[in-house]
């Protein structure tokens, strides 16, 4: 399993609120950031999570792709709504 999905897992974090998590990875890390701070995941393990998440990005769309994001559909999500 994803070590970010399993450190996520283990702090009961719901289904739903890793799939919103990992999608606005996938659109804008630095709200995604923000919403894992607000997991309710202690401070030294929310800590690990970060450097994890910083080191080794290619762990976010591993994770993402496991979940069924898709990258490109975020994107043309994203372009769909601008362009209403």
């Amino acid at each position: 399993m994803n070590p970010i999905i399993e450190t996520l897992k283990e702090h009961n974090v719901s289904d739903e609120q890793v799939h919103a998590l990992f999608s606005a990875f996938l659109e804008n890390p630095m709200l995604a950031m923000a919403q894992i701070q607000q997991l309710g995941i202690p401070p030294e393990k929310l800590q690990q999570l970060m450097a994890l998440v910083m080191t080794q990005p290619n762990l976010i769309k591993e994770a993402a792709e496991s979940l069924g994001i898709n990258a490109e559909q975020v994107e043309q999500a994203k372009q769909q709504f601008k362009n209403q």
